[in-house]
């Protein structure tokens, strides 16, 4: 059984490495929020994501009102160990980290690729180090999301089956909130699903051709799993013997939007 999982510690640790806000001694945090529901990304994701996980942006614009309200119940609702389970706060950074990459995309579109909203360094000065997130008086940006909280706290390989980047090669965006009492199954099966999809993964008897995702976070997966390769056959339908030679598929990052 996992060890519950400190948010407190995380936002400690992201002020002393300079990721958050600069004046949050100055804060004073509620420790007592109650988990919320993500009724309000259900039904916008169900409306505007179709099942294979493409995005119809110009819907959420106009529902833009609805996004910003679920936004808005994020901001004012930050985890912590008090109240809230693990698997409350993992599916919380799951949907808040989809939902404001969504809403990331909104507020410049139309643009061909996320990465066309700011081009710079990964964890300097790229979009993805864009600070506009607001949590309680704390200052996010998707990186730290990502790499601060998801995959260091929560140590689950298969986070990278969840979160979404906005672009094609990214693993399909769930048209569905992942929730604290469906987690396990749902992360399940949206890696399942990626490692199965032809467009992201080709494995076959005779070579496994699968995303840089495999090879940028290979650490996380042999973490979970020993290797790649047998994390590959924890959920590929045609499983990777160990001569089955492993090469990377070209990430491609325009958006992943729905014609």
């Amino acid at each position: 059984m996992k060890k519950t999982v400190s948010v407190l510690s995380i936002v400690l640790l992201s002020t002393l490495i300079g990721f958050i806000c600069t004046n949050c001694r100055t804060i004073k945090r509620k420790l007592d929020t109650k988990p919320v529901t993500h009724e309000m990304w259900d039904a916008l994701v169900k409306k505007h994501v179709s099942k294979d996980g493409f995005v119809d942006y110009k819907g959420f614009i106009q529902d833009s009102a609805a996004l910003n309200k679920y936004l808005r119940l994020l901001e004012t609702t930050h985890p912590s160990d008090k109240n809230w389970s693990r698997n409350e706060q993992m599916a919380y950074w799951i949907n808040a980290y989809n939902a404001y990459t969504v809403h990331l995309v909104m507020q410049h579109y139309p643009v061909k690729s996320i990465k066309d909203i700011k081009r710079g360094v990964a964890f300097v000065n790229s979009v993805w180090d864009i600070k506009f997130i607001k949590i309680q008086g704390f200052t996010y940006d998707l990186n730290n999301i990502e790499h601060n909280i998801l995959r260091p706290v929560f140590k689950d390989a298969r986070i990278h089956a969840a979160v979404n980047c906005a672009s094609y090669s990214c693993p399909k965006l769930l048209n569905e909130a992942y929730t604290a009492a469906k987690l396990e199954a749902q992360l399940d099966s949206s890696m399942r699903s990626f490692v199965n999809d032809p467009l992201r993964n080709r494995i076959t008897a005779e070579k496994a051709e699968v995303s840089e995702i495999f090879k940028w976070f290979s650490g996380d997966f042999e973490r979970d799993a020993g290797s790649v390769r047998a994390f590959l056959n924890r959920y590929a339908d045609v499983k990777l013997t160990e001569k089955t030679p492993i090469s990377h598929i070209d990430y491609l990052w325009t958006l992943n939007e729905k014609e």
